[in-house]
């Protein structure tokens, strides 16, 4: 059954961006899990007249933009193609939350935190990067086109950003942070933020359905190595796992794009769920439960 509209308006309709994209496809399961009145397309974002078609077919209470160019396989691809790039991470977001701001649509948008680089004030071991920080990080194109989107959005106040890092689920899917770094021959060492889906998604529904808006740094609290990730995995999950290190300079060599690592500050996060009872796991525990989960369901 769905719930209720806020103000007790019609009740909640979601619809999806990205609908074939695989933060999208999670939620279309956890919403439909949850009783939810669900609907994803793949109407592209820049395309402004069928986006206003769509959002007049389906008539959402609430749009979640999980669509937009991480580039394949991975964000050097950005680099080589910065139009598209471009037309979807910037002209096509900005283009629906624009769309759902005239129909009075609420849009949650899951962008990302991979805007920041440690830095002096903000050393791996110290605070972590707030909401309001200006962004630091233009080491990748993909990047840059996500800080400059996130300075405009965040003035419609129709807009719930909502910064990722480096997402985990709970299986080996190609798209999953701990599928990509066991396959590398190599990965650098380096404390980073993480989002992992099972705990955060959750929350992401919880805050749209509650009006919430403006900008969360949306991932576990605390930081994590890449190699006390691959320690957890290789004790829970894949016993015979091994991995060797590099250092950034090692890295740079062999990427074309620069990576963003930084630690974000989850108060803000953590003090408006509270509000809604709701607890988000730090970084450890929540990797330890991740592969714990994968274990029971037979991943290896």
């Amino acid at each position: 059954m769905a719930t209720s509209g806020r103000n007790g308006a019609r009740p909640n309709r979601f619809l999806i961006w990205g609908g074939e994209g695989w933060v999208a496809g999670h939620l279309k399961a956890l919403l439909e899990g949850q009783g939810k009145d669900v609907f994803a397309t793949t109407v592209r974002m820049e395309n402004r007249e069928a986006v206003l078609a769509e959002l007049e077919r389906v008539k959402p209470t609430h749009v979640l933009n999980a669509a937009g160019c991480t580039g394949r396989p991975n964000v050097d691809w950005c680099e080589d193609n910065r139009e598209a790039t471009m037309r979807s991470n910037v002209i096509g977001t900005l283009n629906l939350t624009d769309c759902c701001f005239l129909k009075g649509i609420h849009c949650t948008v899951f962008a990302t935190g991979c805007i920041y680089q440690y830095d002096d004030a903000h050393p791996w071991d110290g605070p972590g990067y707030l909401e309001t920080d200006p962004a630091n990080f233009s080491g990748s194109f993909y990047s840059e086109t996500k800080a400059h989107v996130e300075e405009v959005m965040k003035n419609y106040n129709n807009c719930l950003i909502l910064r990722l890092r480096m997402p985990v689920s709970d299986d080996l899917h190609p798209r999953n942070f701990v599928t990509k770094i066991a396959k590398y021959e190599r990965v650098v060492d380096i404390p980073n933020s993480n989002t992992i889906l099972t705990d955060l998604l959750p929350a992401s529904i919880l805050l749209a359905e509650h009006g919430e808006l403006g900008i969360y740094n949306f991932t576990n609290p605390g930081a994590i190595s890449h190699n006390e990730v691959l320690s957890l995995f290789r004790d829970i999950v894949r016993p015979s796992f091994m991995w060797k290190n590099f250092s950034l300079d090692e890295q740079a060599k062999v990427i074309k794009a620069g990576r963003s690592n930084c630690k974000l500050d989850t108060t803000k996060l953590t003090t408006k769920l509270g509000e809604y009872g709701y607890v988000v796991p730090k970084i450890h525990d929540a990797y330890r439960k991740c592969f714990e989960r994968m274990k029971a369901a037979g991943v290896e």
